[in-house]
Order: C-alpha cells, then structure tokens, then sequence
C-alpha cells in the first residue's frame, strides 16, 4: 500500500489554483494552464481478468474524474484552497455474460475525497507549497461510502527558480494507509527554448513539451497512476483491496479553446507495474491501449488577480 501513496501524492502537490493566485507564481513560460475545474474520462481496453472456476473474460476499464478547486485565502504571499474530487470506475465486459462468477461487472467502484494546498511566496523566486488528500474509495455496491476506510497523505514542497527558464524543488511526503510511509520529492523544470522545454515530477511524470502555438502544446510524456478500491468479502465482511500501479507512456496534446476552458486528449500504452486483486480474481491480462478526453475550466482572470486588490 505504501508505493501506491509515492504516485498518490504528485498528483495532488504542484501548481494549481493556489499557486496561480501568487504575485511571484512559481512555473515556466509555455507551461500548460492551471486548472480550475477538471473532467476527465479515460478508457483502457482489452483487460483480461478470470474469476476462480470461471472463464477468463475481457473488460474495458472505463474511468470518470472530476474535480473543482476553491480559493479560501488570496493574499499577496499566501494562497490556501481545497479541491473535492470525485472519481468512478467500471470494467465493463466485451460481450454479455450470464456467468455466475463474474465479480468485477458488478463492483460500483468509487473513490471521494478532498484535497488542500497552500503556497506561501518565500520571496519573488522561492515557494513553499503545502498539500493534504484525505480519501475512501471502494466497491459501493454492497457497502455504504462512509464504512470504506479512510486514507491520507500529505506533503511539503520547496520549489525555487533558478533563473527564467529553470525551477527545481524538493520535499517530503508522508502516507498513512495500511503503514506509515515517507518519501522524497524532487521536481525539475526547464525551457530548452521558446517551445521545447521539460517537466519533471518524479516518480509521478516525465514530459517533453513542444509548443506548437501559445494555445497549443504536445507533450512526449511518461505517466504513473494508481487506482485502489477496498472490496469488502461477502463472506467474511473483511477488506481486501483491488490495487493497480501503472505507468501512460504516450502523446498528449493540449488545446486552450478560450480564455476561461481547455481541453487535452492522450493516447498511448498502459503498462501495469504492480496489482493486487481480491483472492477469488486472477489478472490474465493488465497492459494495453489507453486513451483519456478531458476538459477544463481556467481560472477567472479577476480572480487570480483579487490579491493583489486585498494586499
């Protein structure tokens, strides 16, 4: 449980609505824009899991993301929002079954929970950027949202800007699921150029940016995920855990259709790293294709700029 909480936590600690509410912002010229509010749909095709004394059979894993970011505190140094987030998932089979033993086409997968972030500006080139995500998630089919168990992580960040085009931090992070775990955190960004530039967050993402227009950037980009969902045994009434680790490899292109929404779409490979699965399900197959829809509402320009009113 612990390395899931390594993917978990990048997801949720760098440049977002608290960052972007600064005078002295951190992140580079070409960089994709701050999200707002966040819709995501992904589709990963082509798995492959068997149920004991039943047929191996294909699932499409389709997963729905949403999330919305909202200021509490807008000063000149310091920025404070929460962000509640809600996710759900199905893996739905290729064709029709009646068979009897098939588990996984019936779990109502979800996950709720919140996110909150504070940046305080250290001076004009330096931030430090504090992060916390409590969260259930689980099989609702057979069991209330409120009795699946609780997790957290949290963190804190120290990004500095070393010249115009380069930024580097580093960190810690601290889990709490089924063990208490703490971890570094290192981030890297650079403009090689007016359009080429890298991203670093590792272990959560490495991309290569080009930007095609200042409303058009393609990203060559390495991407970790981790999906975990408590299911509670029928006969037992005990958790056990459906876990994935995987990594995107692939292209994502991100469009700014106007000044307040954006949309990115990404095609690629999804390799599986690591799983766990309740004792009754065997994985056949956890790698292939992969594709994500998303849309996103920017933040309001008269907001990011409120600070500057109240200081």
């Amino acid at each position: 449980m612990g390395k899931l909480s390594v993917f978990a936590i990048f997801q949720i600690c760098l440049f977002s609505l608290v960052a972007s509410a600064q005078d002295f912002k951190p992140g580079l010229p070409g960089m994709a824009p701050m999200r707002w509010v966040t819709i995501k749909n992904t589709h990963a095709p082509g798995r492959v899991y068997q149920s004991l004394n039943g047929n191996a059979r294909t699932y499409t894993v389709e997963d729905t993301y949403i999330k919305a970011w909202i200021p509490i505190v807008l000063k000149s140094r310091f920025a404070l929002a929460i962000g509640p987030h809600y996710r759900t998932e199905i893996l739905e089979l290729k064709h029709v079954s009646e068979d009897v033993n098939d588990q996984l086409s019936s779990w109502k997968l979800r996950a709720i929970g919140i996110d909150i972030k504070s940046c305080f500006a250290l001076d004009s080139t330096s931030w430090l950027i504090n992060t916390a995500n409590i969260s259930q998630s689980g099989n609702v089919n057979d069991n209330a949202q409120g009795s699946i168990p609780i997790t957290y992580t949290m963190s804190s960040t120290y990004l500095r800007r070393k010249s115009s085009n380069t930024e580097m931090g580093f960190g810690l992070m601290l889990n709490k699921s089924n063990s208490l775990l703490v971890l570094p955190v290192f981030i890297y960004n650079h403009n090689f150029s007016d359009k080429v530039g890298l991203e670093i967050s590792l272990p959560h993402k490495m991309a290569l940016r080009y930007n095609l227009t200042p409303t058009d950037i393609i990203y060559l980009k390495s991407e970790a995920n981790i999906r975990t969902y408590f299911i509670r045994e029928p006969v037992t009434e005990h958790y056990d855990q459906f876990r994935r680790i995987d990594v995107d490899l692939g292209v994502t292109y991100n469009k700014q259709i106007t000044r307040f929404m954006g949309a990115e779409l990404f095609a690629g490979y999804r390799q599986n790293l690591s799983y766990h699965l309740p004792e009754s399900i065997i994985a056949v197959k956890n790698s292939g294709f992969v594709a994500s829809f998303e849309i996103y509402i920017r933040p309001p320009q008269g907001l990011l700029h409120l600070n500057k009113k109240r200081s």
